[in-house]
């Protein structure tokens, strides 16, 4: 088995190419915090990169035999949290740090049911439907991420707070990527949302609909900022650099909801990128306001929150287990 300095630099490798973002708030963190969530970053990409037949995101490959990466995934997840080889550096690296922090199988599968959905070619009825594939893809790797930084598993209102981080960082990444996805083949813009804005089911892109997108966009974007702003309530928590680290993540995600925003029906001309010097901006506001109390505007916003992550995991529950 590869040893954990060799992981950790293949680790780093990976999220500096899948992530610039979330690369530049982890040099944030401790050198063994950051290793960590280096290690669990290694982990979650190279899932979506399988299961999508990808290279660190970009466009989808061949979708044929799906299931069977799924599969895999599953395989491969399991031998990790037994302590054995996996032949994959990504999934040894999940095996050294759910040894040295405690994450679960369970916490795991939750992030592949995630996967699990897109490989059913799943589009989201209603608001809650599409906050249960956040809470999959990124709300659960937000609770592992918390795991990692020392964390409790016990804390379940710290834990929901990093849940709430996750699902503002993957409401901004929907918006963002609508025409992307729409390429793919893929719309995780809830049914009930287009009915309401008189969109037909696969039409979403066509340039008279712009309009209405644009509000449903805004819609989800304002979405991103409530529950962005829950997760400050918990990164008040967390140590000194590990607030710092959170809150950088934080405003360059938030940014990008913002962006989208701002662009209305132009928010989709071009991608929408934080460049490196505003990046560095926000390390320096994150810096302050790891320092700060948390604004009572976003403890205001905060409380709008429509779902907590215990909501989301009895919907998961009792919601058919995809193949």
């Amino acid at each position: 088995m590869t040893d954990r300095k060799a992981l950790v630099g293949i680790a780093r490798k990976s999220i500096l190419k899948g992530s610039k973002s979330f690369a530049a708030a982890s040099h944030l963190f401790d050198r063994e915090t950051r290793e960590r969530v280096w290690l669990l970053y290694a982990w979650c990409r190279r899932c979506d990169d399988i299961v999508d037949a990808q290279d660190h995101g970009g466009a989808l490959g061949p979708q044929d035999g799906m299931q069977e990466r799924l599969q895999l995934v599953r395989e491969k997840t399991a031998l990790a949290f037994a302590g054995r080889e996996t032949g994959e550096p990504a999934f040894d690296a999940l095996g050294v740090v759910a040894r040295e922090t405690g994450l679960t199988l369970e916490m795991a599968g939750a992030v592949i049911e995630g996967f699990a959905l897109d490989a059913a070619d799943w589009q989201p009825h209603s608001e809650a439907d599409l906050m249960r594939y956040c809470w999959h893809v990124a709300g659960a790797v937000g609770v592992m991420m918390a795991v990692v930084m020392g964390v409790s598993p016990d804390d379940a209102d710290t834990l929901d707070r990093a849940c709430d981080l996750g699902l503002a960082f993957q409401l901004a990444n929907i918006a963002r990527d609508i025409e992307e996805d729409d390429a793919a083949g893929r719309c995780y813009i809830p049914l009930d949302w287009m009915a309401e804005e008189d969109i037909p089911p696969g039409e979403q892109m066509k340039p008279h609909y712009r309009p209405a997108l644009t509000r449903i966009v805004a819609r989800m974007c304002r979405t991103a900022h409530v529950h962005q702003c829950s997760a400050r309530i918990g990164a008040a928590r967390l140590k000194g650099r590990q607030r710092w680290a959170i809150l950088a993540a934080a405003g360059i995600y938030g940014e990008i909801a913002r962006e989208v925003e701002r662009r209305g029906d132009h928010a989709w001309d071009h991608r929408t990128v934080v460049s490196n010097v505003r990046k560095l901006g926000f390390i320096g506001k994150a810096a302050w306001a790891a320092i700060r109390p948390v604004p009572r505007s976003c403890l205001a916003a905060a409380s709008e929150r429509k779902m907590s992550r215990q909501d989301l995991m009895d919907l998961a529950r009792h919601t058919r287990p995809l193949a």
